[in-house]
């Protein structure tokens, strides 16, 4: 798929406009892409397809931008491709893991079919990576991690992605840790649990056995940290010291954290020094109604942040379409990101850090070399883009065009 072609007439970003010293506009030019082997090979004003005879594809003055990382989905847990159902009340966790085990597995469609139905639904909204968490437990077993690694392979033309081996119900239950080896010995590059407090009822033993089970398959670390205030602030220091013990630095992710949004601002920059130190990212879902990490702290201490659409239209929460810009859009009505640059640099939290523009308006994306994984939208500058939640137009994955819009449809 990855034959080489010109994209001609494409909108990039050239720097901001200023005024007074403030930033009040982006200033954007017209120029054409070659794209060779999934790369962006070159970036001229001048057409030069008559003296090379590649395919031509206009893009008709549209505005590219980098695609987008979904860092936070379960493609096993949605309903996306069956039937409409609400969700059951349930009084927590426990109780509303085993709520969401009798309904999957009630269903007439299987996880492969569903899963698919939902990256289809990721890729048409511009996420070209696609970060998945996979529910691992004795009563399925590695069933569905099979079942999402065969979707995730029948499309891995059209997104990258990785996948999370998720003990959801528990990472001490009996039998549950050597099912997540074995899912990490099957290709799941990440191991995950969640609440060491609240679900294992044991932090030590549990922040022990999920590095040490990361350690001996040479996987990353995706924890689900919900405990609030204190509880979830001292289970993150326990989390940072395992990691720099381990020397995984880097290869280590907090989801959720909300236990960082409810305390104070002096210890909330006093975590994010530890979490920076120990390379800790941050993946936020943004979930309204409660409180969230302090995204513009974190970023300012220099701590990795991003954002995911978590749950989607399953037993968790009934809502969601997939947009991962749509979420993104949250982060601004929060934190008030009204001009034209905080507009702008929203877009490093969902396309892995890449922005067209630095934060002193230096051209940065694309270059030549870049990976040709990016969004045509309509819209005359990201920070338009990211206020209006511009239609996505067309999507391309390491140089393929995955998405068009104009036939509502997977390119396949």
């Amino acid at each position: 798929m990855n034959n080489s072609y010109w994209l001609k007439n494409v909108r990039l970003e050239c720097g901001y406009k200023n005024e007074n010293n403030r930033v009040s506009g982006t200033i954007t030019d017209q120029f054409h892409l070659l794209i060779e082997d999934g790369c962006i090979a070159k970036i001229t004003k001048d057409l030069e397809a008559s003296s090379d005879n590649l395919h031509i594809k206009d893009a008709k003055g549209l505005l590219l931008l980098p695609s987008f990382v979904e860092k936070h989905v379960h493609l096993d847990k949605t309903y996306m491709g069956d039937k409409w159902r609400a969700c059951i009340p349930a009084s927590g966790v426990i109780e509303r893991c085993e709520i969401e085990k009798n309904a999957l597995l009630s269903m007439p469609s299987n996880t492969y079919q569903r899963s698919k139905a939902l990256l289809k639904q990721l890729i048409s909204y511009g996420s070209t990576h696609i970060r998945t968490h996979v529910d691992i437990y004795p009563e399925v077993q590695l069933q569905n991690l099979a079942e999402v690694q065969q979707t995730l392979e029948e499309f891995s033309n059209y997104a990258s992605s990785e996948i999370v081996a998720f003990a959801q119900h528990g990472l001490l239950r009996s039998g549950t840790p050597q099912l997540l080896r074995e899912a990490i010995r099957n290709g799941a590059g990440i191991v995950g649990a969640v609440d060491p407090a609240t679900v294992d009822n044991n932090i030590e033993a549990s922040l022990v056995q999920l590095m040490d089970i990361a350690v001996e398959g040479d996987a990353d670390i995706d924890l689900h940290l919900h405990d609030p205030g204190h509880l979830g602030t001292f289970t993150m220091k326990r989390l940072a010291f395992l990691t720099k013990e381990a020397g995984w630095e880097g290869r280590v992710a907090i989801s959720h954290a909300f236990g960082l949004g409810d305390v104070s601002r002096a210890e909330a920059y006093e975590m994010a020094e530890i979490l920076k130190d120990a390379r800790i990212s941050i993946v936020t879902s943004l979930p309204t109604g409660r409180v969230i990490p302090p995204v513009d702290l974190l970023s300012e201490c220099g701590v990795e942040v991003a954002v995911g659409n978590d749950n989607i239209f399953d037993s968790w929460w009934p809502t969601g379409n997939g947009d991962i810009l749509e979420r993104a859009g949250r982060l601004i009505e929060r934190y008030r990101w009204t001009d034209e640059k905080s507009l702008s640099q929203a877009f490093r939290y969902i396309t892995g850090g890449r922005t067209p523009l630095d934060q002193k308006g230096n051209q940065i994306w694309p270059a030549p070399g870049d990976e040709a994984s990016m969004v045509l939208v309509d819209a005359s500058c990201s920070a338009e883009a990211m206020a209006r939640r511009a239609e996505r137009c067309a999507v391309f994955c390491k140089g393929n065009l995955v998405y068009e819009k104009k036939y509502e449809s997977i390119v396949i």
